[in-house]
Formats: structure tokens, sequence, C-alpha cells
């Protein structure tokens, strides 16, 4: 029981991090103007995967000066994904484990 319970908010996490990761290569490109936004699927694409990271970069960007145009929130959320990774494995776990056997 413990193990897909772990198993599932590890998933859950790694898949948060798959989407910001891939938000933030996809606003590179649109930048650059490798991409195009007018094309409606890139278009839907992008407005995807916006709308699915703004809650979680939000609060960050509010306490995260502007660095000149440099975004940096999602790097410092991956870096608190992974931390939560490392404490989930390492103390959630063994008491998890204890309790539910």
């Amino acid at each position: 029981m413990s193990d897909a319970l772990l198993f599932i908010v590890n998933s859950v996490i790694n898949l948060i991090i798959f989407i910001v990761l891939a938000n933030a290569v996809i606003s590179w490109l649109v930048v650059f103007d490798v991409l195009n936004v007018r094309n409606p699927r890139i278009g839907q694409i992008v407005r995807a995967l916006d709308s699915a990271t703004r809650p979680l970069l939000a609060p960050i960007r509010r306490f995260v000066p502007s660095l000149g145009g440099i975004d940096i929130s999602p790097i410092i959320l991956y870096i608190l994904l992974q931390a939560l990774q490392i404490l989930l494995r390492n103390a959630i776990a063994p008491l998890l484990y204890s309790v539910l056997g």
C-alpha cells in the first residue's frame, strides 16, 4: 500500500517537473521565433502549458526579483520539487512504511 502511494506521489512530481521544463523550453522557442503562436495548434499548446504552470510559478514570481527579462522561477520550482522528492524518499517514506507496513 505504501509503495503504491509513494509511487503515485513521485510520479505526479515527475509529471509536474516535465510540464515545467516543457513550458520553459517552448517559451524560449516562442521568444526566439522558432515557434509561431499564431499557428492554432502551437498556440493551444503554449496556452495549455502556461495555464498548467501559472499557479505553481506565480507565488515564486512574487518573491523573485526580475533579472532583466530572465525568468528564473522555473529553475527555482524545479529545485523545490527535487527537494520535495528527496524529503519524500528520506523522511516521509520510512515514516509511511512504519505506519502502513
